[in-house]
């Protein structure tokens, strides 16, 4: 099983050059992938405002940090751009990235955000399904035409083209965005929270993406399966608060073990605290896990 990293999100303040060591921290020591999150802001009780970097111009700058490890967009929310400019920009950076990129893609949910911004806040569904018809013939090297309620383009072609079909990877366990997305994509992934971060709780979400894939004639061992899972190191901060309990780090050998056998094709960490050293601390613990160490 592969095993990538979540740089931080909202945990902190944190500039590129911590962010630039994480991710070269993460290939060093033998992580398969790097993702950001893709959101504008976070507000909570009593006005707590958070938010990350922009996920695609620090996308960009991981590609040229980087030569191995896969990066994306955990993942990318279709509505904070229109459907041909996100295809564009994949493509550049799966450019810069040598092909290392996977464009994850979601409806967006928060709607603190899309309100602060100015996007429209319905009918996420049918304005995801319009995008995704648009990005992914565009990601794959074709072109594309397409009138709809939401978005229009014509004999649309992303220039120059990209070197290869992008890999797409869903976030969602919503049964239309399932349904309008597993006849295409290569990968789903799901949130720890959506499966309570165990693996018992992944298996049983796992059937239903098996189902799913029934329903639209897709092969299920066709769709790799990625499992996002909240790890808390020895001390952790207490920084990205949530109802499941997490996964500590000791027991994170076992943990990946589990996933492993409930159909989980790769983990993503999601640590707190997110640092250089406590990546390290991972793939060495990691690595005494036969069959879910990095790299």
């Amino acid at each position: 099983m592969r095993v990538g990293i979540q740089l931080p999100e909202i945990e902190r303040a944190v500039h590129w050059p911590e962010n630039v060591a994480m991710a070269r921290t993460a290939e060093r020591v033998g992580f398969d992938s790097i993702w950001l999150g893709d959101h504008l802001l976070y507000r909570g009780g009593g006005r707590l405002e958070r938010g990350p970097w922009d996920a695609w111009t620090q996308l960009a700058g991981l590609a040229a940090s980087t030569s191995r490890v896969r990066l994306g967009p955990l993942v990318a929310a279709l509505p904070f751009h229109a459907p041909g400019v996100l295809a564009r920009m994949a493509a550049s950076v799966d450019d810069i990235s040598g092909g290392r990129l996977t464009l994850g893609v979601g409806a967006g949910w928060n709607e603190a955000e899309f309100r602060a911004f100015g996007f429209p806040f319905d009918q996420l569904a049918s304005r995801f399904e319009e995008a995704f018809a648009i990005i992914r013939p565009l990601v794959a090297g074709e072109r594309t035409t397409f009138a709809g309620r939401f978005h229009r383009v014509e004999d649309a072609v992303l220039l120059p083209a990209p070197a290869r079909p992008i890999p797409l990877m869903v976030g969602s366990n919503g049964a239309r965005l399932l349904a309008i997305t597993l006849p295409h994509v290569d990968a789903w992934n799901t949130w720890y929270t959506s499966y309570g971060n165990s693996a018992d709780g992944f298996a049983a979400l796992n059937k239903q993406i098996d189902a799913a894939c029934d329903r639209v004639d897709r092969d299920p061992k066709s769709v790799a399966r990625s499992a996002c899972v909240f790890v808390a190191m020895a001390r952790p901060t207490g920084q990205r608060a949530t109802d499941v309990a997490p996964v500590s780090a000791a027991s994170l050998p076992d943990h990946l073990r589990a996933l492993d056998e409930a159909g989980a094709d790769e983990a993503i960490l999601v640590v707190d605290p997110i640092t250089v050293e406590s990546i390290e601390r991972l793939a060495s613990i990691t690595r005494s896990g036969e069959g879910t160490r990095p790299g």
